[in-house]
């Protein structure tokens, strides 16, 4: 809808500041200045955010209450009533996961000769790969090169990724462009064919490859397809509830749940590759999330029950650019890519407040400092809290039409709600994006701590260290899909399997019982319960027992 009175004061402040602001720099923080604002203002530094986890692997490390609910519930099966004897399927290579990354690891473990089966939780490609807008991270131009996109991830992630992986991701980078082309996607172009590149905050190349802002959509439509053509077995509807191992403690399939029947498959596998994304719908420290639906932490859930260790689960992303307004779209991702392009992040008096091309965690922290700190963000009528995204100097500074050009999906999104980009700007606030931990990746093949159990993408950790810079999650699942469909598929041909046991989901729960844990929740979740929130806006922050530091630096 289009903005109200109560709000144009603001507007018209922002548009008086533009001609100052076209021409004015803002400085980068030097390291100091970052480490300062992110322990001040960070959601992952708020210490009434987080508890310790009490079972398991990593027990003794702190992550969110809401994941660690779900690591502390138990589960969904009892292993007593589940026929272990009676295999529905035999496979292979089992593949949990049919977003991109699954998708991937599906493609190239059946390419190396696997029986293949992927099972899904919602529909083929229901993910957030879908919903990934800016664009796939490689260094393809002459001035770039992957030693550049190295130092930028190793930096993004404040020196904590695993060296290896992301050594790893930045060289497979380029191939994996050229693969995707390869396969039919139509990354924007110049007119003379040059692939277009954009920035994103903490790249210090343009190295940002896009489909308009539908780059995500985009590409798992041709690996979708792609594995329809090669007939690639695909069970819809159908979450894993529990890993099986067998008796050497090697994992060794799934236990799967059907939707449309409601009954249990065994699912035994020589090697299995979990590719089940993050926790968006866990709504971290209640706030908004651009996350798909089935967005519940069930991998990270049923690996751990498995012995997997997690890796930095203590780091959440939350992207700077959530829409505010209108409140339907709340939290619905405005793409990095407007920022790198030209927009500028401008509070409710019309001033900029902070280099817009920081790393992610900075800008964040940024935006919550200037909105809940220093009281200048620009208020709507129901009390929901932002900032602007100045998006018509995109089309001032690139040309009138370069919007409709690049983000043609924003465009129409907000258009919708009588809200013309390429005239107005837009309000945001930082909205739940990303987990930056997941289950320990050992090796560069997305090997873990548990024998035969692979994982590609987002439920994995440690590519992205504590911060992961925009075109990085995208690149991440198709090198590690690739990577861990090949690794797994091998493996299965030197692999021959025990007798089939859930006596891990039984020491699970021994383990809880005896730390006092016995609840009624079960886990994985699956589906995202919104009777868990009990009427209250995802917006309001735990901000409880924080000093105010309203006007601190």
């Amino acid at each position: 809808m289009p903005y109200p009175e109560s709000m144009r004061e603001s507007l018209r402040k922002l548009e008086a500041s533009r001609p100052e602001r076209m021409s004015q720099s803002f400085p980068r923080m030097d390291p100091e200045e970052k480490t300062a604002l992110l322990q001040s203002y960070h959601p992952d530094f708020r210490p009434e955010g987080m508890r310790e986890i009490r079972v398991g692997p990593n027990r003794g490390d702190r992550t969110p209450h809401e994941f660690a609910d779900q690591l502390e519930a138990g589960s969904r099966i009892d292993p007593d009533q589940i026929d272990l004897d009676r295999v529905d399927h035999d496979v292979d290579v089992l593949v949990i996961g049919g977003g991109g990354g699954g998708s991937t690891a599906a493609l190239v473990a059946q390419e190396n000769g696997a029986r293949v089966l992927l099972a899904t939780k919602l529909r083929h490609g229901d993910s957030n790969t879908t919903m990934a807008e800016g664009g796939i991270a490689a260094a393809s131009h002459r001035h770039d090169n992957p030693y550049l996109h190295y130092l930028d991830t190793l930096g993004g992630g404040r020196y904590m990724n695993k060296p290896e992986l992301v050594q790893a991701l930045v060289l497979d980078a380029p191939v994996v462009l050229d693969w995707l082309m390869r396969l039919g996607v139509m990354f924007d172009r110049e007119p003379d064919g040059t692939l277009i590149c954009s920035l994103a905050g903490g790249q210090s190349r343009k190295r940002i490859h896009s489909a308009k802002d539908y780059s995500g959509l985009e590409l798992m439509r041709v690996i979708r397809d792609e594995c329809r053509n090669r007939q690639v077995p695909v069970l819809e509807f159908s979450p894993a509830v529990e890993l099986i191992k067998d008796e050497q403690g090697r994992c060794a399939g799934a236990v799967l749940y059907c939707f449309d029947t409601g009954c249990y498959q065994v699912v035994r596998a020589k090697s299995t590759i979990l590719a089940t994304g993050g926790i968006g719908r866990l709504h971290i420290q209640r706030f908004p999330t651009t996350n798909h639906y089935g967005a519940t932490a069930d991998g990270l859930v049923i690996g751990y029950r498995a012995g997997a260790r997690l890796l930095y689960m203590d780091a959440i992303q939350y992207h700077p650019s959530g829409a505010a307004w209108p409140e339907q779209m709340l939290g619905w991702l405005c793409t990095e890519a407007l920022r790198g392009t030209g927009s500028q992040l401008v509070n409710v008096e019309g001033n900029r407040f902070i280099n817009e091309l920081e790393t992610r965690d900075a800008t964040s922290s940024g935006i919550i400092r200037e909105v809940d700190y220093r009281k200048k963000g620009v208020r709507t009528p129901s009390g929901v809290e932002g900032v602007w995204v100045d998006t018509p100097m995109i089309d001032m500074l690139g040309g009138k039409g370069k919007i409709h050009r690049l983000f043609a999906g924003l465009e129409r999104r907000f258009n919708a709600y009588g809200i013309d980009m390429t005239r107005e700007p837009l309000l945001v606030y930082p909205t739940q994006h990303y987990q930056n931990g997941g289950l320990d990746m050992v090796d560069a093949e997305g090997r873990t701590t548990v024998p035969n159990l692979f994982v590609a993408g987002e439920v994995g950790g440690g590519v992205q260290g504590r911060n992961r810079l925009g075109g990085n999650s995208l690149v991440d699942i198709f090198v590690f899909g690739r990577r861990a469909g090949r690794a797994a598929a091998l493996q299965a041909r030197n692999t021959t399997l025990g007798q089939l046991t859930l006596q891990h989901v039984r020491a699970f729960g021994e383990a809880l019982r005896s730390a006092g844990l016995e609840n009624s929740r079960v886990s994985p979740l699956l589906l995202p319960d919104y009777t868990e929130i009990k009427g209250r806006n995802v917006l309001e922050k735990a901000d409880a027992g924080r000093k105010d530091q309203d006007g601190a630096d």
